[in-house]
């Protein structure tokens, strides 16, 4: 019958009724058999970054135990640039969808993490009530509850760990350069060698901050909102340094790559000779793989390289957040930081405190004799903080005005 057939007192009841129901309300993350109980079923739409198929097949694996063992989907939305993602929910609250956003978990850290809380776009605090998150003993690793300086304060889960690690071609580079005014000189005697991901891609926007903590002398300021510091004067010796190096990179710095990815490909080319990653067994993944050569090695320079923790998140709309936890906590478990640290699947490192665990557990990490292209157990132990993330977007606008325009 079409309502407006209906009496007009049935009409005015339905209504009242419709206005006296509550909203669905979000799951108690420390009750955990519910949300174990209303996420089942659930698909979960985790937007994550797709540029890699290491990454993309992990996630894969992780979407077919998802399934098999808590009956939740998880669709992988891939993803170009996570700011997209970020501008849908904003865009998703402007328009008053308060409960159907179409984003349930969200790979996330730095800049983004910073524009999502503050304008209020993330479910939480949710990570500490995660029951695997102890696994990672925040206590003793304050990296895993800080990103890019800002405390995540339960709104982000880790899940993996991430340092810049160079790589050359040990047939063509008998001695790397070991810091970043060696690698002027470097790209000096080798021309066309060398280059870094187009900004604003974070691993090119990540060789920025590298470079820029080395050639500083006001380091500390990277620490503070950019708005506190003079950013022409903190910068001056970055952008020097680069009008130097862009001459002699890949193509006479007339070009750039698109993403790491894109200069492993180089290297697999011949086209490169010196590259980096921000995954530090990036390149020993490509030797297993036949995509780089056995004469690939890996390393960090002398100072240390920059390095952080990525998070995940559920944004404030997700209509599926009881599945977005469960996929959360499952990426803290041994099984799954194990199956993504392996050189097998991904080569991610794990976020969880390994030496706390028990032995038969420690046994899952365990990945027999060292490859030759990766690095030494102990050659990431000087990891660099990465700056607050208001620097990340003023160093990629500076760069894209000045040399964005080729």
């Amino acid at each position: 019958m079409p309502i407006q057939h209906l009496p007009l007192r049935l009409t005015l009841a339905t209504a009242m009724l419709a206005l006296a129901l509550p909203t669905m309300a979000n799951p108690a993350p420390d009750d955990w058999q519910g949300v174990l109980a209303e996420a089942e079923g659930q698909t979960v739409y985790w937007n994550a970054w797709g540029g890699d198929t290491r990454t993309n097949r992990y996630i894969d694996w992780v979407a077919e135990q998802l399934q098999a063992q808590y009956g939740v989907e998880v669709e992988h939305v891939k993803l170009d640039d996570t700011g997209s993602a970020v501008a849908r929910v904003l865009a998703e609250k402007q328009a008053g969808n308060h409960d159907e956003g179409s984003i349930d978990l969200i790979w996330i850290n730095g800049e983004n993490f910073a524009a999502m809380r503050e304008n209020d776009l993330l479910f939480g605090p949710f990570a500490e009530a995660l029951p695997n998150f102890a696994l990672t003993n925040p206590d003793e690793n304050p990296e895993v509850v800080t990103d890019f300086t800002l405390p995540t304060e339960g709104y982000e889960s880790p899940w993996g760990k991430a340092q810049i690690t160079f790589y050359y071609d040990s047939a063509q580079t008998e001695t790397p350069p070991q810091d970043i005014q060696a690698l002027l000189e470097w790209a000096q005697a080798n021309p066309g060698q060398f280059s870094y991901p187009r900004i604003p891609d974070f691993t090119g926007s990540t060789f920025l901050k590298q470079a820029l903590i080395e050639l500083t002398e006001q380091d500390e300021a990277l620490y503070q909102p950019v708005s506190e510091s003079d950013f022409e004067a903190v910068t001056e010796p970055l952008w020097a340094y680069l009008d130097a190096l862009h001459p002699h990179l890949w193509r006479s710095g007339r070009a750039f790559p698109d993403s790491g990815p894109n200069l492993r490909t180089l290297m697999s080319d011949g086209e490169l000779s010196l590259a980096f990653s921000f995954y530090p067994t990036d390149a020993a993944v490509a030797v297993m793989e036949y995509e780089l050569p056995d004469s690939v090695r890996s390393y960090v320079l002398e100072g240390g390289t920059l390095g952080n923790v990525h998070f995940v998140a559920i944004p404030y709309n997700s209509p599926h957040k009881a599945g977005a936890m469960v996929l959360a906590n499952f990426l803290l478990s041994p099984e799954a930081q194990a199956q993504k640290q392996s050189l097998a699947m991904w080569g991610d490192r794990s976020v969880l405190d390994i030496d706390q665990l028990d032995a038969e557990t420690q046994a899952l990490f365990e990945q027999g004799d060292r490859h030759p292209s990766e690095l030494p157990a102990d050659a990431l132990s000087n990891t660099l903080p990465e700056p607050h993330p208001s620097w990340m977007t003023a160093l990629q606008d500076a760069w894209l005005e000045r040399y964005g325009v080729n």
